[in-house]
């Protein structure tokens, strides 16, 4: 259908907003309210909406739920109200063949188009075929004149149906984004959206969504391109909004006055944290977040996010001192508590560990001690916590970092305790950086630094036995970084990382941790994921297995 119009030029609102995995009313309700905004304030023509904006993204198995279709029609209804502007919009549609990742487009209570996504990833933490089929041709609208394509996206990663779209006439493309970030996944989008618009001569429309969902994080970062590549409109990243573009129907040009700067590596990692955390936290329900504050550099930096995504009133710290905890320590986590001002509490645990120590006495009698009485501190400390969190109703934030995580430097039901790790994806010697990078913005803000200097400065300690390191038991961590880097995200063999130049005893038993830590991590908290290959969708792996490291 057309929609035809003596006018020069067609108005799009790009919606970059943040829905709730699962609400459907909720998601229906938002588009609506902002339909009508655009069109009443911003004067659009149209409002172009993420791929799967009614349900949210990735609706997993809540695909599955028989009620699905029922709850998607009555949506669509409502949107159908909405009168004088042209809404673009994500849902699953269930068709004779199959459920589709599908795109419509309805004005003034008709659908115009419907489309449905040719590309279905299945890879990475994207898992498509398990719900969808497939779509197959084009689609093309007109608008004021205008003939419009539309492709959702990973249709734009392939050329065959941009393609389509130019040859059934498209002169404009469209496509409807719930893309997640990883460290530079903005710069690759253009790259290849770039490459495509060049290639066809077609300038283009990314809409893409933004918001934390379990341990995706969606960075928005909406664009638009002219023909030629070249970028005329940018959205911010990590931020929901609006953001217009006026699109010449003669020549094609697009106008736009939203020109954001895309940020560097360390402020688009913690803006990802600080937004996953804050979404996690807000869409389930918690009062606020509890951690244990432990003068160390990633309880630090957790502590830091935690106050930027939620605000220090909605934060408490405790610090869970033993015979091993040393004094400067103590000392760096009240002042750091202090600058933040969140609530800070000191909670000592000789007494529950002793306890536990008297109770298993007569089962341990003529066993030396070892890593059992260190483990009984770190589950001391986490049934304090637990304890909290069900007395107050605060979501408990466990602070480990990627490389603990990896090689199993962690205590189950101890420091592993907690519902949302915000680190678990962040290598040690990323969270030194990202602790200058924030201090770097506090003093560029005239305040002092949001972590203690002297933090930054130590050397990394569990603090579980006297004048204990972490590298003690590790290699430093720029190397063990690199090798997990390798290993994880790269998936290279140690006979590949050992040529690299790393030392083979060194490799082999880091490789060996990896593998035979795979079951803390299947126990460990959700978090964020920020790197090309986490721990969750990406990487599954048996726990028993018979692989060895080297065949």
């Amino acid at each position: 259908m057309s929609l035809q119009s003596p006018h020069t030029s067609i108005r799009f609102a790009l919606a970059q907003l943040d829905f709730l995995v699962g609400d459907i009313p909720g998601n229906t309700a938002l588009m609506m309210a902002q339909a009508v905004h655009a069109r009443d304030e911003l004067k659009a023509d149209a409002i172009i909406f993420p791929e799967l904006s009614l349900t949210g993204y990735p609706p997993e198995d809540l695909l599955l739920r028989p009620s699905l279709e029922r709850r998607v029609q009555a949506a669509v209804e409502q949107l159908k109200t909405i009168q004088g502007i042209t809404l673009v919009f994500g849902l699953p549609e269930q068709r004779e063949n199959g459920l589709h990742n599908a795109a419509w487009v309805i004005r003034d209570g008709q659908c115009l188009a419907r489309y449905a996504k040719h590309q279905l990833p299945n890879h990475e933490v994207f898992d498509e075929l398990r719900y969808f089929v497939a779509g197959t041709g084009a689609t093309v609208f007109e608008l004021h004149g205008m003939r419009i394509g539309l492709t959702i996206c990973e249709d734009i990663w392939h050329s065959g149906p941009a393609r389509a779209a130019k040859e059934a006439g498209a002169e404009l493309l469209i496509n409807i984004n719930a893309s997640p970030f990883h460290v530079g996944k903005a710069a690759e989008r253009l790259g290849v959206v770039g490459e495509r618009a060049c290639e066809l001569d077609l300038p283009i429309l990314y809409c893409n969504v933004v918001g934390g969902q379990d341990e995706l994080v969606f960075d928005g970062g909406s664009f638009a391109l002219q023909a030629s590549g070249e970028v005329a409109m940018q959205a911010p990243l990590f931020s929901a909004g609006l953001h217009v573009v006026d699109v010449d129907v003669a020549t094609r040009h697009i106008s736009s006055s939203t020109q954001a700067r895309l940020p560097d590596r360390h402020e688009s990692i913690y803006q990802a944290l600080v937004l996953a955390l804050r979404d996690y936290v807000t869409k389930s329900g918690f009062k606020g977040v509890l951690l244990g504050l432990s003068g160390g550099i990633d309880s630090a930096l957790t502590l830091a996010i935690a106050c930027d995504a939620l605000g220090a009133s909605r934060v408490r710290a405790v610090m869970m001192p033993y015979h091993y905890t040393a004094d400067i320590s103590r000392n760096d986590a009240a002042e750091q508590a202090t600058r933040l001002g969140v609530h800070y509490s000191s909670l000592p645990i000789v007494a529950m560990v002793e306890a536990f120590t008297n109770t298993l006495s007569e089962t341990f009698a003529g066993l030396g001690a070892d890593k059992t009485e260190e483990n009984l501190q770190a589950r001391s400390r986490g049934v304090l916590l637990m304890a909290i969190s069900n007395k107050l109703g605060y979501l408990v934030l466990p602070t480990g970092n990627k490389s603990e995580m990896s090689v199993g430097y962690a205590t189950l039901y101890g420091d592993m305790a907690g519902g949302f790790a915000v680190l678990k994806d962040v290598p040690k010697v990323e969270v030194f950086e990202l602790c200058r990078w924030r201090n770097a913005q506090a003093r560029a803000a005239g305040e002092a630094d949001i972590v203690p200097q002297r933090v930054i400065d130590r050397p990394p300690s569990a603090e579980l036995a006297p004048d204990q390191k972490d590298e003690d038991s590790l290699p430093p961590y720029p190397v063990l970084d690199e090798i997990l880097r390798r290993y994880i995200e790269c998936d290279e063999s140690a006979h590949d990382i050992i040529a690299a130049g790393f030392d083979a005893e060194q490799v082999n038993h880091v490789l060996r941790l990896v593998d035979i830590s795979e079951h803390k991590r299947r126990q460990s908290a959700v978090g964020p994921r920020i790197s090309r290959r986490g721990f969750g969708k990406d990487r599954r792996y048996p726990i028993v297995n018979g692989w060895k490291i080297g065949d």
